[in-house]
C-alpha cells in the first residue's frame, strides 16, 4: 500500500515545517510555491534557507511550482497568509476541486470580515474543509518537538479522516466541530499578542502584560460567543493556549511587531504579521456589531498610525472603572 500523499500550499516557515514533519512520519509530501526561483533553490539545497534554514528535507518531500501536482494529494494544507487566501482560491483553487482542504492561516479577511472556512466554502463548495490552529511555532514543529493543535471541522467524518492523516507522534491533533470558536481564537490572539508586545516594548512590565492578556482574552471571548462559538473552545488550545504562547515568546512575529511599536523602532516589512490586518478587520466587525473591543481598537489605530503610543495607553487606563 502506497504512502498517503499530502499537498502543502505555501512554502513559508509553517508550511515547510508541516511538510517536513509529515514526511518524517512516512507521508509523501508535495510542497508548493509559486516562486519558481524559490522552488529551484529548495530542490537544489534540500532545505528552505530563506524561511527555515538548517532543516533538511526528507527524501519524500517533493518541491513544485505546479498546482496540478498538489491536486493529486489526498488532502491539501493551505499555509498561506490569511489576506492572500481568497485571491489564491479565486485564481488557482479550481484545480483543487473536491480535494479536502485544511486552512492553516489565522485571521479575518479584510474585505469579507470572515475567517478561512467561509472563504473556502464560497470558493470551493464541493470540497471538504477544515481549519488547523493552535499554539505552535514552525521551528518547534520542524525540530520534532511535541506540539498539540486543534483541527476544526464541522463534518465528523471529514474531521476524523483528516485527524488521522495529519497527526504524527510529535504533532497531536485534537478535533472539534466548533469552527467559529477555533478560527476566532486563532485570529484574535494575534491581535492581543501585538498589544502584549507593545506593553513590553514600552517597558510597562510583566504585571501590565498579564493584565493585558487577561482583558484581551475577555475581549476575544465576548466576540466569539456573540458569533456562536463555545466557551470550551476559547479556553482550549486554539484560544487560551495560543494566546499564552504568542503573548510570551519573541518567536511570535505578532509579539515582536508589537514590541517594535512599543519601543518606537522599525520592523522588517517583509515579515507577515497576521494580527495587523486582523485588528483592522475585527475593529470594523466590532463597529458593525456595536461591540466594545478597546484592545482591538487600540491595536488597529496604532497599526494605522491614527494613534500614538502615549495616547493609546492613556485611553485604555482612563476607561471607566467597572466590575470584572
Amino acid at each position: 500500500m502506497s504512502a498517503p500523499r499530502i499537498g502543502v500550499v505555501g512554502a513559508g516557515a509553517f508550511g515547510t515545517a508541516l511538510a517536513v514533519t509529515l514526511a518524517r512520519d512516512g507521508r509523501a509530501v508535495s510542497l508548493w510555491s509559486r516562486d519558481r526561483e524559490q522552488v529551484a533553490a529548495m530542490r537544489d539545497g534540500r532545505e528552505n534557507r530563506a524561511r527555515l534554514a538548517g532543516v533538511v528535507f526528507p527524501e519524500n518531500v517533493s518541491v513544485t511550482a505546479e498546482i496540478a501536482e498538489i491536486a493529486e494529494s489526498q488532502a491539501v494544507l493551505l499555509c498561506l497568509p490569511m489576506q492572500g487566501l481568497r485571491a489564491f482560491l479565486a485564481t488557482t483553487g479550481r484545480a483543487l476541486t473536491d480535494r479536502p482542504l485544511v486552512a492553516c492561516c489565522k485571521g479575518v479577511d479584510l474585505e469579507t470580515l470572515t475567517g478561512p472556512s467561509a472563504i473556502m466554502a464560497e470558493a470551493l463548495p464541493g470540497s471538504p474543509h477544515a481549519v488547523l490552529t493552535g499554539p505552535s511555532f514552525a521551528a518547534d514543529i520542524a525540530r520534532g518537538l511535541p506540539t498539540a493543535l486543534t483541527l476544526a471541522c464541522r463534518e465528523d467524518r471529514d474531521g476524523e479522516m483528516l485527524q488521522r492523516l495529519i497527526s504524527t507522534p510529535t504533532l497531536r491533533l485534537y478535533r472539534t466541530d466548533d469552527v467559529t470558536g477555533a478560527e476566532l481564537g486563532g485570529a484574535l490572539k494575534n491581535v492581543i499578542a501585538i498589544a502584549a508586545g507593545v506593553v513590553m516594548g514600552a517597558g510597562l512590565g510583566e504585571s501590565a502584560r498579564a493584565a493585558l492578556m487577561t482583558r484581551g482574552y475577555a475581549e476575544m471571548a465576548k466576540l466569539a460567543l456573540l458569533l456562536g462559538a463555545r466557551t470550551e473552545t476559547l479556553s482550549g488550545l486554539s484560544g487560551l493556549g495560543d494566546l499564552i504562547l504568542t503573548c510570551t515568546s519573541a518567536q511570535s512575529r505578532n509579539f515582536r511587531y508589537g514590541m517594535a511599536l512599543g519601543a518606537g523602532t522599525g520592523f522588517d516589512p517583509s515579515v507577515t504579521v497576521e494580527g495587523a490586518a486582523t485588528a483592522k478587520a475585527v475593529s470594523n466587525l466590532a463597529k458593525k456589531l456595536d461591540l466594545d473591543m478597546p484592545v482591538t481598537t487600540m491595536v488597529a489605530a496604532l497599526v494605522d498610525g491614527r494613534l500614538d503610543l502615549s495616547t493609546a495607553m492613556q485611553t485604555l487606563l482612563s476607561r471607566p472603572l467597572k466590575k470584572e
